[in-house]
């Protein structure tokens, strides 16, 4: 087998091969027929980085709702700093930019992850296969490097649940491939509020053996007072393919944010009297976190013969957290006002697929797999004097684990019916270690462990060359995080009564791909018991509980179009999420049933034009649609609905012949009309400080030079 062989899959691919990262796909030829007939997909939606390969997954055959959207590091018209600016219009997908890098964005899929007031819950994050997300089920996504991205995928529904532990989604960022025959790349942008952006990358190598380094820095002052951030990211790929069957891939990720000053949320006065300013707590306690994360992986993919294929992986890593909250942490069973963590973590994955024929000729693939994954972390607390560290308040060794195992049956029918069906058993542990006992302070040490069983099973049905129709079923869950086990209604330890959450899930969907336009449908329904909802947030500290029977369902629809010169694209999510029975929330207030989930819109909608009038020169704007936004259980506090426009623009010079120069400037404006509203909010805040101000108009202007 030639090394021409040789294909980078995506998420999608990666799920048919079974679980958290792509695996190598043997060769077999796809039926001809339905939406497998030579150009039925638009070149639109190809998947990137294709190098011969007759196996290609496409999304358009999927029985599954599945969105990529392709980065571009040298011709995007915006900075590459947040996932938002990617993930923006993706129907059932809410990205969303805090204004504040002291927390981190806010990814919501389907409903699912609007509630988190740290991190990204609900929604597994990887970049590059390797899981941004930890076995208890909290990741982060500031950490993957978007100058350096190729693709971003994001899987939604029941098909998802066979990543295991979270009820959402799968969001996936991944690294370009190092350019054969080497090439490099320089930019500077600068942006309202003391915006400042350099990056720089370098690929050096050929097919055999090639390398990739890229690195940005940024600083702000940021829009609102007291939210100014600096931060340094490096991003590291090295392929090698010593042989057509095998592939090497090492991943080098190193993260430093020293600085990131935390505004906090504001009330409803503040929010419409004065949305720049900040709480004034925020600045009495100084309010901020540090951050440092490093990350190595990797990931060799072997052709064991015509059909048999594996897939191993492995990494480590280790992330340093500072965090300055608002308030002392004084109390004699208090955790503190400092929180300071140094967490270490690991894990590996290995996948074997084989893909053959039936005896009438169709393809038939199907692949096992086992991942394990570990974290382990010294969590301190101290009393926060007034933004300086004090005396000891908390101490413990904490650590989570997951060790699951998948299996995956991908078969075509007939030529024109295709099935998918997968289970993934998985076991997570978390465990935490007291070792500051007091006569105050008893020892609060325990255990918790939960298992769950995730099956899934999808049906597309190729009616003609240009339209898909498919479905799906599965069930899944999410445990409580760490960090949502933490506190107790009574202050005293660990809530280790929580129960992971469990969700029945369902959808269905089309797809038509015409020769210049693209339309996809889906209809999704969930039912969740055990769902994890906060009984109150004060001063950034979350207690939790499960409520039972909360429904998200919903309406999804995405449409492109090429048009000559233009470019038009638009997206509409309707989402139904409610709670079904009725419960106590936050201070013993009565939730009633029917009230809505906090955090998620009823509507929103995404409307972009773009005009190419040559293959130097781009212009484009975009209108983004929300409605209103209830900020608690009891639905007494929410915020407007709004329309924010946006404009884009981008000119090359120069040439993409070898050895020569070319260069990008573009220039961009959001918040176009200075609009007023609530980028993201804090949900159940038991201070009543649930608003987020997003920034008002901004603009942003930068330029790349790239040498060949």
């Amino acid at each position: 087998m030639s090394a021409a062989r040789w294909r980078r899959q995506g998420l999608l691919a990666a799920l048919l091969a079974g679980g958290a990262c792509a695996a190598v796909q043997a060769q077999v030829p796809v039926p001809q027929g339905g939406g497998n007939a030579p150009g039925a997909l638009t070149p639109a939606l190809a998947t990137v980085e294709v190098i011969d390969s007759a196996q290609a997954q496409r999304q358009f055959d999927s029985a599954a709702s599945h969105t990529s959207v392709a980065v571009e590091g040298f011709a995007a018209t915006t900075p590459l700093v947040h996932l938002s600016e990617l993930l923006a219009g993706q129907a059932g997908v809410v990205a969303q930019d805090r204004g504040n890098y002291a927390q981190d964005l806010q990814i919501a899929v389907r409903g699912f992850g609007a509630r988190s007031t740290f991190g990204v819950r609900g929604v597994r994050v990887l970049v590059d296969g390797i899981p941004a997300s930890m076995p208890d089920g909290q990741g982060q996504a500031a950490t993957a490097h978007l100058p350096s991205a190729a693709l971003v995928e994001v899987l939604r529904g029941p098909l998802a649940q066979l990543y295991g532990n979270a009820a959402g989604g799968v969001v996936q960022v991944t690294t370009r491939d190092p350019q054969p025959g080497g090439a490099a790349q320089a930019g500077v942008a600068r942006g309202s509020y003391g915006l400042r952006l350099v990056d720089a990358s370098l690929d050096v190598g050929d097919q055999a053996l090639g390398g990739l380094v890229s690195v940005s820095h940024l600083e702000t002052d940021g829009w609102r007072d007291h939210s100014a951030a600096r931060r340094t990211h490096f991003n590291g790929k090295l392929v090698a393919r010593p042989d057509g069957r095998t592939r090497i891939t090492a991943l080098l990720n190193l993260y430093a944010q020293p600085l990131a000053q935390d505004p906090l949320g504001l009330d409803l006065l503040q929010f419409q009297s004065a949305p720049r300013q900040v709480a004034a707590v925020a600045t009495a306690f100084d309010t901020r976190k540090a951050v440092a994360q490093n990350q190595l992986g990797v990931v060799l993919e072997r052709q064991l013969n015509p059909t048999d294929s594996v897939q191993l992986r492995a990494y480590g890593g280790t992330r340093q957290l500072t965090q300055y909250l608002s308030f002392s942490g004084t109390g004699a069973t208090s955790a503190g006002g400092v929180v300071d963590l140094d967490r270490g973590y690991h894990g590996v994955g290995l996948a074997w697929t084989r893909a053959l024929r039936t005896d009438s000729g169709l393809p038939l693939t199907w692949t096992v797999g086992l991942e394990a994954n570990r974290m382990s972390e010294r969590r301190q607390g101290f009393v926060n004097q007034g933004g300086t560290r004090g005396d000891l308040r908390r101490n413990e060794r904490d650590s989570a684990a997951n060790t699951d195992l998948h299996a995956q049956l991908d078969a075509w029918i007939t030529p024109r019916w295709r099935a998918v069906a997968g289970v993934r058993a998985s076991q997570v542990r978390v465990q935490v270690n007291d070792r500051f006992i007091t006569p105050a302070n008893p020892d609060d040490s325990g255990a918790r462990t939960w298992r769950h069983t995730s099956p899934a099973a999808g049906l597309v049905w190729s009616a003609t060359d240009t339209l898909n129709l498919y479905a799906n079923v599965g069930r899944g869950f999410e445990t409580p995080t760490l960090a949502e086990m933490a506190y107790s209604r009574s202050n005293t330890g660990p809530n280790f009564g929580l129960s992971a959450a469990r969700s029945r899930q369902w959808e269905v969907g089309a797809k038509w791909r015409g020769q210049n336009q693209q339309l996809d449908l889906a209809w999704f329904d969930t039912r969740s018991q055990g769902e994890i909802v906060p009984v109150e947030t004060v001063s950034g500290r979350s207690v939790f509980q499960n409520v039972d029977n909360v429904r998200r369902r919903g309406l999804e629809l995405a449409w492109r179009a090429s048009m000559g010169a233009w470019t038009h694209r638009a997206s509409y999510t309707y989402l139904d999420a409610y709670f079904g029975n009725p419960f106590a929330g936050a201070g013993g207030a009565a939730v009633a049933a029917g009230n809505r989930l906090p955090g998620t819109a009823r509507h929103t909608a995404l409307l972009s034009a773009d005009y190419a009038a040559t293959a130097r020169w781009q212009l484009g704007g975009t209108l983004h649609l929300a409605a209103a936004v209830f900020a608690n259980d009891t639905n007494t506090a929410s915020a407007p609905g709004y329309a924010v426009a946006g404009l884009h623009t981008g000119y090359q010079l120069g040439s993409a012949a070898p050895g020569s120069t070319r260069w990008q400037v573009w220039a961009r404006v959001d918040n176009l009309f200075n609009r007023r509203y609530a980028g993201t909010l804090i949900v159940n805040d038991g201070n009543g400080r649930f608003f987020e101000p997003a920034a008002g108009r901004r603009l942003m202007v930068g330029v790349r030079a790239q040498f060949l």
